[in-house]
């Protein structure tokens, strides 16, 4: 690795930022996002809830619906339910598909988390809403892929809509502004370590 003088690094981060600014001179779009995490790393629900924690920043209003968890307490609805004028925080399932193993009922149970996921991104009081685990939904055909479609590329023009969770139909990843696939890399559940609260609910 070449060593730099000071003199030679403040050169090189002078030509950086001036090519930064030039790069953001021509940023001026402002709009609702639609944004995918998808992957299967861990951190798909992490980071879409770490925008919510900043839109709760900028006094914003969000509504968080999950579509599979529910079926035991987290520490973050403990937290945003601290947060009842910036957050609605409604956990809507009965656990992973394997737990309840009834698929009638998790249709059943899709279409309702769906309808207020419908009814959070038509009211114009959210600025954000997260469907966290829908692609889970998807992948199990819970819900008709081009009704969801519609719905989250009609949104209202400065509506953000998140949505979580592994194998992320490739229509959604196309429709979406962000998407961002999280890679495994290393995961101590394969060397025998629990779920922990504060970690993984």
């Amino acid at each position: 690795m070449v060593q730099r003088t000071d003199e030679q690094h403040a050169e090189k981060m002078k030509k950086k930022q001036a090519a930064h600014d030039k790069i953001m001179a021509g940023k001026t779009v402002e709009k609702g996002l639609l944004i995918v995490h998808t992957g299967k790393g861990k951190g798909k629900t992490t980071a879409a809830l770490g925008m919510v924690v900043r839109m709760i920043g900028h006094g914003k209003k969000v509504g968080v619906v999950q579509f599979v968890k529910g079926a035991m307490t987290t520490g973050e609805k403990v937290v945003f339910d601290a947060f009842p004028d910036n957050v609605e925080f409604k956990p809507m399932g009965e656990g992973f598909t394997w737990n309840t193993q009834d698929r009638a009922r998790d249709i059943e149970l899709s279409r309702e988390a769906w309808n207020e996921v419908k009814r959070m991104i038509a009211d114009p009081a959210y600025d954000m809403v997260l469907a966290d685990e829908l692609n889970i939904v998807l992948r199990y055909d819970y819900l008709p892929l081009d009704e969801v479609l519609e719905v989250l590329t009609s949104r209202g023009e400065m509506k953000h809509v998140v949505v979580t969770g592994r194998n992320a139909p490739e229509a959604l990843v196309e429709a979406a502004d962000l998407a961002t696939e999280m890679t495994l890399v290393k995961h101590p559940f394969r060397s025998g370590v629990k779920a922990q609260a504060g970690i993984e609910f």
